[in-house]
């Protein structure tokens, strides 16, 4: 992790208590039709808080950044993937990554790299095979710059838009 981002945030696992302050976080991050409903990002991090991980300023507290996925060993996404918890599986072998977010007035310093990176690790230590996550096509160079490989269009068409489907092996393989 940047120095200057584990000097200024800590990164971790989101609180219980902190369910309001993801979903407001969605509501800024994202435009309207791709934003998940309030009542269902508060279900979220009340079932299941290590879904989250959250970027949290040293020296305000503010969360200024977060991730949110489910664990599934389903191997695409869909819509239902944003919708509810049809796909959750605890000990699923993939972490499906439903949003990056950090706050416009954080951006562009490297949180959200940092957060990948905490997270992906976390992930592994877990023992899972893989993240997955859809993004716009703007997002794609993003995302590859981390390690994650352009699958081509999603089937999902969450919130009417095109998404490609990204990937990130975590576990070498064995022969």
């Amino acid at each position: 992790m940047n120095r200057n981002i584990s000097e200024r945030f800590v990164i971790r696992t989101i609180r219980r208590d902190e369910a309001d302050i993801a979903a407001d976080m969605e509501q800024i991050c994202f435009p309207p039709h791709e934003a998940c409903p309030k009542e269902l990002m508060i279900q979220r991090v009340l079932r299941d808080p290590e879904m989250f991980i959250v970027a949290e300023e040293k020296e305000t507290g503010k969360l200024c950044g977060l991730i949110n996925g489910m664990p599934t060993d389903a191997e695409a996404f869909s819509d239902d993937s944003f919708t509810g918890f049809d796909l959750y599986k605890e000990d699923g072998r993939r972490m499906f990554l439903a949003g990056v977010e950090v706050l416009p007035e954080y951006r562009h310093q490297g949180l959200a790299q940092a957060m990948m990176e905490a997270l992906a690790r976390r992930e592994r230590e877990k023992g899972r095979k893989q993240l997955l996550l859809t993004c716009l096509e703007e997002k794609i160079t993003f995302y590859e710059q981390m390690g994650y490989i352009d699958r081509g269009l999603s089937v999902s068409a969450w919130g009417n838009e095109t998404w490609h489907e990204m990937t990130m092996d975590l576990q070498e393989e064995t022969c």
